[in-house]
């Protein structure tokens, strides 16, 4: 076992005991063997990594498998101070999982601890007083999260050191801490991806591990180990909760909210270590209570770092403003969260570009080193953590109570999927919401029975702020900064994303009440599909279907799974008696479907769909199509595909193939682009081409894109998703083009002379228009959310609403096709009305208006539907599924 020496304030250097350890950690030997302290001695009834699974710690990257059973072995031999909890299962099938370590008597009272919290955090239920006599008897808390990117590989192997130490250690300063603190432990957030790195990892290996950056060890097949089984980035989740790893870690944090929570890392391998505080842009809705604790966790991880002898940094990058990441969620509801960032040898050794090598297990080591460091913070703060956690969310009760929006209201009678989704995901966030049982008035509107109710004077006050604000403003110094940046052609100093308020993006019109209501907060979980029903089951002609809403999206994926014979009107129609419906509703006849079980099967796929079915006893209609005309469609169940491996990009890859699969609910065939260019296409239906890492122009020879050709012009449906839409003009399939930003400088004849006339520049203001860059692309813009403007009268916008949100990312903006060509169905919004949230570039703003965001093209028998962003982006654009529907249901049902 790696042996560790303990300096001042428990500072440590690891003592090269055994060959072995000598090997890996050479540089510091020599340092450790020079302290005069002597080493930790540890508890020989403790298990360390070796006789558990039978190598030395940091000699092997630990296989998901092999870090649950070592949790699993210390749990179980050390009950009395450890204990294992379970909070889900990953896609694959493996568990989800975190210990909480401490003193005996903290983890006999842990089942306490989480009311504890939450009493203390609760000024409406809890008087200052009974908070104070609260605060003598809570522990302190960590929470420690580690391996949420599946090839940052050290953090888990250091979740294990961790552990161990703080469990065998037998130093007063170990014990001191979990006398008084409570350490929470997730070692692994992602254990599918970690699982494809490890096995892809050691099959590249030879005789020796090699250190050379160009080798196979250090070079990942796509999809890489980074993500999740649905390819997700998970640090990205926190706000949508779309996958299980994050949905149970959020609920297992409400459970047990800590006063210190810390997501650990890893980086470029030229790089050293980084630690808070984080960089700027930081969230308004942060409070400067929380950065001067962020200050106090960064100065003494800097004690740390400065007696083991690491370099470190702060504040240059990883900055604190979108709410998605691990290291940001927690922020808002009291807790204090933050990122740890190391150096990545992406395997055993990685040689650096000065000619060091870093090893597997400097990244153990100096994670660890921070992990100690914080978990000091956390006992030696435990009162001033305890108080500030308290002030927090009595601030937020207070300016809740305050706001003159006091309630906010979930009641959109167009979208009532939409509505269920956000009134089911604010709950998981632990946000109170409330629902009335029957209508009620509300600031002089009466709203129906199921409508919901959110009171800002709650202790998530401010995360409801950071989920449902419509615009939350980056400081102007700083967005000043970077538009002086971009002048000088250099990137911006913007991490993510700068725009993802959740009623836009879910397409839900959210509504705000000066007025306090009074209603009964949910009893029991909100459901994120709310059952649907089946009016009239014993209906003689046939059944109806609104599909203007993903449950109406669901309930075709559904019902053309299921074999029923489904047919949509491509136009709204007024039934005799079941009233009027809007375009892209679906028909389901008797008479085409000689199932006598079909009332049943409907009542089935209503309710796990959540789309209402109303049965009609005959076929006549007063206004609009009937049910045999040729505006009314006959779909069949298409074969969807979508193209995977490079140079597809695997996010994008993985999040369209979620959203079909795991959103709609019908199967899609991922196939390798090495089959795409070279296999027969016959049999599909459906091609999507997601965003691309690089171009697909390399990938498709003239042959292979001549066959791609020719079955699109044989009735196939090709879909192009944000920048793929780019390579479709590139390969002359889309007839439009991109623009190059709209100020740019207007390019030098290449014919003239090297020596031109002089020109005479007049002010600072001429300079600058006369330097710009010629031919230049637009400003790249990080992430920002957009306006856009549906034209309804075609088939494939059908039960579309006339406005929807789209994301905005990256710098390609399309010319509108020429209506000779094709349509523009959706189109960004004209002026200061494109921006919906976030940041958009001064000229790029100018330049988006009217350009358009949804073309198609009919090619032969078949067509081109071409996003210029991507529908599917990050599986939370849930407004634009009923749309993504109909392209791949209707679309292919038009080329037959």
């Amino acid at each position: 076992m790696l042996k560790l020496t303990r300096l001042s304030r428990m500072k440590w250097q690891p003592t090269g005991v055994l060959a072995l350890a000598a090997l890996i950690f050479t540089p510091l030997v020599a340092s450790a063997q020079s302290q005069s302290e002597q080493p930790y001695t540890y508890q020989a009834d403790v298990p360390s990594v070796e006789p558990v699974l039978g190598y030395e710690i940091g000699t092997k990257i630990s296989s998901p498998d092999a870090i649950y059973h070592y949790f699993l072995a210390l749990s179980e031999s050390q009950s009395e101070r450890v204990k294992l909890i379970e909070y889900g299962r990953s896609w694959e099938g493996r568990p989800l999982f975190f210990v909480a370590v401490s003193a005996p008597h903290n983890i006999a009272q842990l089942p306490d601890y989480g009311a504890n919290m939450r009493a203390l955090g609760d000024p409406r239920e809890t008087s200052k007083r009974e908070a104070e006599q609260l605060m003598r008897t809570v522990p302190s808390s960590v929470w420690l999260s580690y391996g949420v990117h599946g090839n940052e590989i050290s953090s888990p192997e250091a979740a294990m050191m961790t552990l161990y130490h703080l469990l065998a250690d037998t130093s007063e300063d170990t014990k001191s801490w979990l006398d008084n603190t409570v350490v929470f432990i997730d070692p692994l957030q992602n254990p599918d991806g970690r699982a494809r790195f490890v096995s892809r990892y050691y099959a590249t290996v030879g005789l020796m591990h090699d250190a050379d950056r160009r080798s196979a060890e250090h070079n990942e097949p796509w999809p890489q180990g980074r993500s999740n089984h649905y390819l997700f980035d998970l640090n990205r989740d926190w706000i949508a909760l779309t996958q299980p790893e994050i949905k149970g870690h959020v609920a297992a944090l409400r459970d047990f909210p800590p006063l210190l929570f810390v997501d650990l890392h890893e980086m470029g391998g030229d790089s050293s270590y980084y630690f808070t505080p984080e960089a700027r842009p930081y969230n308004p809705y942060i409070t400067e209570s929380q950065r001067e604790i962020l200050h106090w966790v960064g100065r003494n991880n800097a004690e740390w770092f400065d007696g083991a002898g690491y370099d470190y940094y702060t504040r240059e990058i990883f900055d604190a403003f979108y709410p998605g990441y691990g290291a940001s969620w927690p922020l808002y509801s009291g807790s204090v969260a933050m990122t740890y960032e190391m150096a990545s040898a992406r395997g055993h050794q990685f040689e650096r570009k000065d000619g060091s090598t870093l090893t597997y297990l400097d990244g153990v080591e100096r994670h660890f080193t921070s992990s100690l460091a914080t978990i000091e913070t956390a006992s030696i703060r435990r009162e001033e953590l305890l108080s500030r956690y308290r002030e927090y969310r009595v601030s937020a009760v207070e300016q809740g109570r305050d706001s003159d929006k006091r309630t906010v209201i979930l009641a959109d009678a167009n979208n009532k999927a939409g509505q269920q989704r956000l009134a089911s995901l604010m709950q998981e966030h632990g946000i109170e919401v409330m629902s009335n049982s029957s209508a009620v008035e509300v600031c002089d509107t009466r709203y129906p029975k199921g409508s919901y109710f959110v009171d800002l004077a709650q202790p998530n006050y401010r995360l409801i702020r950071v989920l449902l604000d419509e615009q939350i403003d980056m400081a102007t110094d700083f967005v000043e900064q970077q538009k002086q940046r971009k002048a000088n052609l250099l990137n911006d100093q913007i991490y993510d994303v700068t725009g993802w308020s959740l009623p836009l993006m879910f397409d839900v019109d959210v509504t705000y009440c000066d007025d306090t209501v009074t209603l009964p907060i949910v009893d029991g979980t909100i459901e994120p599909i709310a059952p649907g029903r089946v009016i009239n089951p014993a209906a003689q002609v046939g059944f109806i279907v609104q599909a203007d809403d993903a449950n109406g999206s669901r309930f075709i994926a559904a019902a053309l799974r299921a074999g029923l014979a489904v047919k949509q009107s491509e136009l709204p129609f007024t039934h005799e008696k079941a009233g009027t419906f809007p375009a892209g509703t679906l028909i389901l006849t008797r008479a085409e479907n000689n199932d006598s079980d079909l009332a049943k099967t409907l009542e089935r796929l209503a309710y796990d769909t959540g789309a209402d079915v109303v049965g009609v006893d005959s076929s006549w209609v007063l206004d609009g199509p009937n049910f045999g005309s040729e505006n009314v469609q006959s779909l069949t169940a298409p074969r969807i595909a979508v193209a995977w491996d490079e140079p597809v990009s695997s996010l994008s890859a993985g999040h369209t193939r979620f959203v079909i699969e795991r959103q709609l609910g019908y199967p899609v065939t991922a196939i390798r682009t090495t089959q795409l260019v070279s296999s027969s296409l016959e049999g599909i239906d459906v091609l999507l081409m997601p965003e691309s890492q690089a171009s697909y122009t390399t990938y498709f020879s003239a042959s292979s894109l001549k066959n791609l050709r020719d079955w699109v012009e044989r009735g196939g449906v090709l879909i192009t998703l944000g920048n793929a839409t780019g390579w479709a003009v590139e390969a002359g399939l889309l007839s439009t083009h991109m623009e190059y930003a709209t100020h740019s400088g207007v390019a030098d004849d290449a014919s003239e002379t090297v020596l031109k006339p002089a020109q005479q520049i007049e002010s600072e203001d001429a300079l600058k228009e006369h330097i710009k860059a010629s031919e230049k692309m637009p400003d790249y813009v990080p992430g920002a959310l957009v306006n856009v403007n549906v034209d309804q009268n075609h088939w494939l916008t059908a039960g579309i609403q006339s406005e929807l949100v789209a994301t905005f990312t990256g710098n390609q903006v399309f010319a509108p096709l020429s209506i000779d060509k094709g349509r523009n169905l959706a189109w960004f919004a004209a002026g200061d009305e494109v921006l919906a949230s976030g940041l958009l570039w001064p000229e790029i703003k100018q330049q988006l208006p009217f350009k358009p965001q949804l073309m198609v093209e009919p090619l032969g028998e078949g067509m081109l539907i071409a996003y210029t962003q991507s529908p599917t982006y990050r599986a939370y654009m849930d407004g634009w599924l009923p749309l993504l529907a109909n392209s791949l249901f209707l679309a292919p049902a038009k080329t037959k």
